[in-house]
Parts: C-alpha cells; structure tokens; sequence
C-alpha cells in the first residue's frame, strides 16, 4: 500500500511540473540562452546527465542533450563536457554511451570526461560536481533538457557552493540538428555483471534516491557541497 501511495504522489508531482514546463519550455530556455550570451558566460564544463540507451540507438532525449552540448562547445561556451550515468536501467553506462556519440560528431576525446556512478539525475549533477572539482575545473553549467533543468533549479541552487548556470536546449534551435544520424558500437560502454535499478531497488528507495537521499555530501549538517 505505502509504494502505492508513493507511485501515486510521484505521478502528481510529476503531472504538475509538466504543466508548468509546458507553459515555459520555450521561455525560460531562451532567457537563459540569451542571459548567458549577453554577458558572455563561458564555463570549464557542462555537466550532461544520462538518460537510458534501449534497443541499440539514443532516445530523443539523450540525443538533444549531447547536440546541444556540441552546439554550446562549438561555440565556446562550454570548454569540456561531462557525460553522466552509470548502467542503471539497461547494462549500457549512459556516461559512456554519450561520449561514444559526441566523439563520433567531433567532440575531441580529451575533452570528454565520464562520470558513472549516478543513478538519480541529483547524484548526475553531484558526482560530475566532484570531477570538476578532481579537473580544477571553476565553473559548470548544467546541460539537459528544458523539463529536467525546471525539475532541478532548486536542488542545483541550495545544495552547492559553487553557483551553477543552467542551459537548458532550445526546442526550436535542436531541430534544425535533429536530422542528425549516428551509428555507434556501444561495447565499450557495456557493463557486466549488470542488474537493472528495477530489480535491485523498490519504488520507495528509488523515490528517495531521486530525492538525493543517498549523496554523501561533504557537509553533513547541511547537506550541501563545498565550493570547487
């Protein structure tokens, strides 16, 4: 009954923020976009979090987020870029999986940094934190989709002493891209042994780990990250 009644707030929870994100998809990534261009923002890093790698070929999603993170390297905005996601829901590490793709679309390797222990997108953006902080790297933006970008402002604004940018894609602007077609071998991005999240965890730890739950922050007081 309680992971019934879980299941069923998440699923609210999820509905709401959907149609707030809908009203603002288009808004709030082009404010942003242009805020960053306006004062000529550039950053040591993007952190790109993963998103499942099913049937042999990249989501719709985890394809806007690696063009968009080409788009914002090429244009200097970004110098590196982290990929983040370890093989949570299918036995590809999704870190690995989108590096495989940027190299192939010209991102050069040395610029590609893996982070593959995150199973929730806070500990994407907590364990790509701490390999900015190994890099030296200064400053970081977040690079995903609009909906995840709206879903995490909160977290990535309270939990962290170094600020960071978000720069969510541009619907509009990732479709003149979008034709774009790449075939990859994932075997280096296979992981074996390998057990789904979903036969590992029920739905209430999940919840929590999607909460941020299970991060072993620095400050243990204040559940908070120290600054890079």
């Amino acid at each position: 009954m309680l992971q019934k009644i879980i299941a069923a707030l998440g699923l609210l929870l999820m509905i709401v923020a959907i149609s707030g994100c809908i009203v603002s998809y288009r808004k709030r990534p082009t404010r942003l976009y242009e805020d960053v261009l306006s004062k000529k923002m550039t950053f040591d890093a993007g952190i790109v979090p993963g998103y499942p790698f099913k049937d042999g070929k990249w989501d719709s999603i985890m394809k806007g987020r690696v063009l968009w993170a080409i788009c914002l390297y090429e244009q200097g905005i970004i110098r590196n870029i982290i990929f983040s996601g370890g093989a949570v829901y299918t036995p590809y590490a999704e870190a690995r999986i989108m590096g495989l793709y940027a190299q192939q679309l010209g991102i050069p390797a040395a610029h590609i940094f893996y982070e593959t222990k995150a199973e929730h997108s806070t500990e994407n953006v907590f364990y790509s934190y701490q390999i900015a902080r190994q890099q030296g790297f200064k400053s970081i933006a977040l690079v995903t989709d609009p909906f995840q970008s709206s879903m995490m402002k909160g977290f990535t604004r309270r939990k962290f002493g170094t600020r960071i940018i978000h720069i969510p894609f541009m619907v509009d602007t990732l479709r003149k891209r979008n034709p774009v077609e790449v075939v990859i071998d994932p075997a280096p991005a296979y992981v074996q042994p390998f057990r789904s999240i979903l036969d590992r965890e029920g739905v209430f730890r999940r919840f929590r780990g999607t909460l941020g739950a299970f991060i072993p922050w620095e400050d243990k007081v204040w559940r908070k990250a120290r600054p890079l």
